[in-house]
């Protein structure tokens, strides 16, 4: 998949349910091995911005390429394409029937045809990672939410992805365990995984991000490095909505 250009480039992107236009035009590129934050108002677009980007969501009009592709194109195989975007829920979405190390090892095994030996061991080394080694054979539904939010991050890793998207990975965990999720992300990030992250953590977006996306009513209303956008915002509604999250002195 040589591309010189972006990893993933949005164009023009409108996406509306039924009356309500949610995108208006969205325009956003991401570079390989950058880390770009997405942060606005409920409502605002974030959480379909980013699920156009893999078309869990069909946009109603604009592209996405991936690697020089257009997801959006018909003749586009978007299956085989996806398999290189990972994707972490609010919701977690684990197979609650199955132990740990079967929510990890059912994709690479049915979409990346690994053999299960191989697929288990790229599964562990992952769930290692994560720290999770004691609850590799564990029931699902026996985890805290940081465990099973961790347990998502680490089945994603399992089909080797080479971008990262996260809505709002934090916002259905209690405030005592949002750390332990975050430090696997902060991890990620240094390592060099590309990631779209929208969020509400306020000093991820200013500590690990590179570019940080500021969205209102369907639009990117502005953009920058954490430093501009934190402590220079050019947009009234930008400054608006810091204030809530930010101290004056941050």
């Amino acid at each position: 998949m040589a591309d010189n250009g972006p990893l993933i480039r949005v164009e023009e992107l409108v996406k509306s349910f039924g009356s309500n236009v949610v995108l208006r035009g969205i325009n956003l590129s991401v570079e390989s091995g950058e880390v770009v934050t997405i942060i606005g108002a409920s409502g605002s677009g974030k959480s379909t911005l980013l699920r156009c980007i893999n078309l869990l969501e069909i946009p109603d009009s604009g592209h996405v390429w991936f690697h020089g592709e257009d997801l959006v194109e018909p003749k586009t195989n978007v299956d085989a394409l996806r398999e290189n975007i990972g994707m972490v829920f609010q919701q977690f979405n684990l197979f609650a029937n199955m132990n740990v190390l079967d929510n990890c090892t059912l994709a690479p095994v049915l979409l990346k045809k690994m053999g299960k030996e191989e697929a288990k061991k790229v599964a562990i080394s992952h769930l290692e990672s994560v720290g999770l080694s004691d609850f590799i054979y564990a029931n699902v539904n026996s985890l805290s939410g940081g465990q099973k939010q961790r347990v998502a991050i680490a089945r994603a890793l399992c089909m080797n992805p080479e971008i990262m998207l996260f809505d709002e990975p934090t916002s259905a965990l209690d405030p005592e365990i949002v750390g332990e999720v975050l430090n696997v992300m902060r991890r990620l990030a240094e390592e060099g995984m590309t990631m779209v992250v929208v969020t509400h953590e306020m000093a991820f977006a200013r500590d690990v991000c590179d570019r940080v996306v500021f969205m209102d009513s369907g639009v990117i209303l502005e953009q920058g490095t954490p430093a501009q956008l934190f402590q220079n915002p050019r947009e009234t509604r930008t400054r608006e909505f810091l204030s809530r999250y930010l101290d004056p002195e941050d």
